[in-house]
C-alpha cells in the first residue's frame, strides 16, 4: 500500500482535530443548565432539608446555595466549570492527535 501523500496527511490532521471553543461551549451549556435545573428541581420539590447534599457545592463555589438566587449563581459556576473541562478535553485530544499524525 502506498504511503499517504502530504495532502492526505493534512486532511487527516484537520479532520481529527476538535474545535476547543465549541466543545467548551457545549460542556458549559450542559454544566450550567444541569446545576441550574438540579437546584430548581430541589426548590420546587421542597421538604425539610432541601438539597443538603447539593449545598456542599458551596464549599467550592462561593456564593452558591440551594435558593433561587443560588440557582443563577450555580448556572454561572456550572457553565465556567463545564467550559474549562470541555476546553481541556479538546486541547489534550488535539495534542495527542498531533503527536500520532507525525
Amino acid at each position: 500500500m502506498d504511503r499517504p501523500n502530504q495532502d492526505e496527511r493534512e486532511l487527516s490532521r484537520a479532520v481529527a482535530r476538535i474545535q476547543a471553543w465549541l466543545l467548551a461551549a457545549g460542556f458549559g451549556i450542559v454544566g450550567g443548565a444541569g446545576l441550574f435545573l438540579m437546584t430548581v428541581w430541589l426548590l420546587i420539590r421542597g421538604g425539610e432539608h432541601v438539597g443538603s447534599h447539593l449545598q456542599l457545592l458551596s464549599n467550592y463555589f462561593v456564593g452558591y446555595s440551594v435558593t433561587w438566587t443560588g440557582s443563577l449563581i450555580g448556572f454561572l459556576y456550572g457553565a465556567v466549570t463545564g467550559g474549562l473541562i470541555g476546553w481541556s478535553i479538546a486541547t489534550i485530544y488535539n495534542r495527542v492527535a498531533d503527536l500520532r499524525s507525525k
